[in-house]
């Protein structure tokens, strides 16, 4: 099935949509670009979401298709479904045409779909799931794809290999001892002391906000900084020294530098960036969905590296109960950090580069090759 190369490999990845698929599908297209230069990666994505944002900044070309929500209810959209999914995937098939595609990788989500189904017969292709439980995309793709790899196991996918999440390689390389004097001063955090670290994605997390602002005089009196991403419609807790509210984090390396352990939700990518760190953490998983969250931290919470508390459980005093014993132990705070590194797979966008490439017949240049600039957000 494979076509033999006219130049570098060229490889058509699929993750559009949300920054879930995205950023996994990008940080594999950087280890493919690191291994081998000459490679040719095309995005597939909607005008819709975040694909025309985040995926030409990176430098990557960027091809739309027609969108194919699913429906989650009958509705009369059901009954267009058939119509835009053709579309869809006859897009699909003449950007794979007219890239001289070599293989399909697909991350999930509404842009995966057309592109498993356009690629069928016709290319390899490549699924990779992120959650702990198989969206429907990759649950059809999975049924004829070449690769299925995962990040965390019991996805019920056929044949799953499990190699983590593809992670920016400004996380995977990071250096926390080092880079924490910089991070302090970035942020106007106090060089010395812990610091807790506390979000909940893009748009923030009441409940977190909620339980921090509640915990936040007894954090400071033990000397416990915070550094608090709030979301955009989020509310931050009063002023007070020794704590930092704001809408977005930025710059997310230097937040996890400046931290000694983190309260988040349990979002497979945020899972897999703080345990690959080695920061231990307080998953609070969405009340909602099918519980996916949750099954995301269970490896790492196995470890050792975190604990998870229930949405409905997470008030003040838990925070305070469960974070400051810790933050002020640096022997706990040492063993629960490695534990967590241990959990991860810090090298899931190479080793999945190496079996795209491997499948593909391109073999990955010498390790003398100067790699190309990150370039990350």
């Amino acid at each position: 099935m494979t076509r033999p190369s006219t130049g570098g490999p060229s490889i058509v990845i699929a993750g559009g949509g949300s920054g879930g698929h995205i950023e996994p599908a990008l940080a594999f297209a950087d280890a493919v670009r690191a291994l081998r230069p000459d490679a040719r990666i095309t995005a597939l994505g909607t005008e819709k979401g975040l694909d025309t944002t985040l995926i030409p900044a990176r430098g990557y070309p960027l091809e739309l298709i027609p969108p194919v929500p699913l429906p989650r209810k009958p509705s009369a959209d059901l009954l267009r479904l058939p119509g835009k999914v053709r579309s869809a995937v006859g897009r699909v098939r003449e950007v794979l045409a007219g890239v001289d595609a070599q293989a399909v990788v697909g991350f999930g989500g509404y842009v995966a779909l057309p592109a498993y189904l356009g690629a069928r017969g016709r290319v390899p292709i490549v699924v990779h799931e992120a959650n702990a439980r198989a969206g429907l995309a990759n649950k059809v793709g999975a049924r004829f794809a070449d690769i299925v790899a995962v990040a965390v196991p019991g996805s019920g996918l056929p044949g799953e290999r499990v190699v983590g999440m593809p992670l920016r390689r400004s996380i995977t390389a990071l250096n926390r001892e080092s880079l924490r004097p910089q991070a302090r001063k970035f942020f106007g955090l106090p060089p010395h002391g812990p610091v807790l670290l506390v979000f909940g994605g893009s748009l923030g997390a009441r409940t977190l906000n909620t339980a921090v602002a509640a915990a936040l005089p007894e954090l400071l009196r033990a000397g416990i900084a915070v550094l608090h991403a709030h979301g955009k419609g989020g509310e931050p807790a009063p002023p007070a020294r020794g704590y930092l509210g704001l809408p977005y984090i930025e710059r997310m390396d230097l937040a996890y530098a400046a931290a000694d352990a983190v309260l988040c939700r349990a979002g497979a990518t945020t899972v897999a960036e703080v345990s690959a760190v080695g920061l231990p953490a307080v998953y609070v998983p969405l009340p909602h969905g099918n519980g996916e969250q949750s099954l995301n931290a269970r490896p790492v919470v196995a470890a050792g590296g975190g604990v998870l508390v229930d949405d409905a459980d997470l008030t003040g005093e838990r925070v305070v109960a469960e974070l400051a014993p810790l933050l002020r132990d640096p022997l706990r705070l040492a063993e629960a950090g490695a534990a967590a590194r241990s959990s991860g797979h810090a090298d899931a966008a190479d080793t999945l580069a190496r079996m795209v490439l491997e499948l593909v017949g391109a073999t990955p240049e010498p390790a003398t090759q100067v790699l190309p600039p990150w370039r990350d957000r």
